[in-house]
C-alpha cells in the first residue's frame, strides 16, 4: 500500500495491517512481519521516481490528494 505524506512524498505501508513502519532492508512489515512482494516494491519505486521527477519539474504529485493510491 502506498500513502502520501503531507509533503506529497510516497510512503510504503503494509498491505496486511496498514502499518507504515516497513523495513525495506528486510522486505517485511515491522508490526506483523508480512513480506512485501516484488510488485509492491516495484510500485513503491515507481512512486518514488515519479515524486522525484515532479520535484525536479517544480510540482509534487499527490500532495493535494492526501490519501492512499
Amino acid at each position: 500500500m502506498i500513502f502520501r505524506n503531507p509533503a506529497g512524498a510516497p510512503e510504503l505501508a503494509c498491505d496486511a495491517c496498514g502499518c507504515r513502519w516497513f523495513d525495506r532492508m528486510k522486505g517485511t512489515c515491522y508490526e506483523c512481519g508480512t513480506p512485501m512482494g516484488e510488485q509492491g516494491q516495484a510500485e513503491f519505486r515507481r512512486a518514488l521516481a515519479e515524486f522525484a521527477a515532479a520535484k525536479r519539474d517544480g510540482g509534487a504529485p499527490g500532495a493535494a490528494k492526501g490519501q492512499q493510491e
